[in-house]
């Protein structure tokens, strides 16, 4: 199932050059620029406080929005840079980058973890601890994946699950190579501490001994 790609609204700026940038952020508007795809440029203006709240959402940078301005087609868009002023850290201007259904792009995908009680080491108390709640992800543009899914069926207290262990969607890779972890099935805090003390008994009678 393919991911809903968020909206973001903008406004067609009048004029180009320092002086409409200025008077888009005295209006409240954030200045941008919209490039690629084979055609001009396209000047836009985005309202400063919903810019500023996905901002501080993360993940901007790597997320793919549908643009949608008044009087332009729709165009999927990639942020490629976030200007920010240097004494207050807020964005001056921002350029976005036009993207094909078959342009490919690197983005952050949430992690489904699915059947938890068919795992017999979490019906024995054990924990799911989720490393990674996001993979990041080199996909097409046109068929971004809602999630990725994580079978827990099996799974005993000490199983580890590596991104090599999860079937990915056809086309979809990670974009880190190495088999690094997602999640892990640990032992209860209980069986922790009791394996502890088992340990440090076991050391003392060792060191009595010698």
């Amino acid at each position: 199932m393919a991911r809903k790609i968020p909206d973001l609204h903008a406004t067609v700026r009048t004029g180009t050059g320092k002086g409409a940038a200025r008077q888009a952020r005295r209006n409240g508007d954030v200045p941008g620029i919209v490039y690629g795809g084979g055609i001009d440029p396209l000047p836009i203006n985005l309202e400063f406080n919903s810019l500023l709240t996905r901002l501080r959402a993360g993940r901007f940078l790597s997320t793919l929005f549908n643009l949608k301005v008044d009087g332009v087609e729709d165009v999927r868009v990639i942020c490629r840079s976030v200007q920010r002023d240097v004494v207050k850290d807020l964005p001056t201007h921002v350029d976005f980058m036009r993207l094909k259904q078959t342009s490919r792009i690197n983005l952050f995908v949430h992690v489904d973890f699915i059947n938890e009680r068919e795992a017999p080491g979490i019906r024995k108390g054990g924990v799911l601890t989720i490393v990674r709640p996001e993979v990041e992800l080199d996909v097409l543009a046109g068929d971004i994946p809602s999630s990725i899914v994580v079978d827990l069926t099996g799974l005993e207290v000490g199983d580890v699950i590596h991104i090599h262990d999860v079937n990915l969607p056809e086309g979809v890779k990670p974009t880190i190579e190495r088999n690094f972890v997602i999640a892990n099935i640990s032992a209860p805090s209980g069986l922790r501490s009791a394996e502890n003390e088992e340990g440090g008994d076991e050391a003392e009678a060792e060191a009595e001994e010698a």
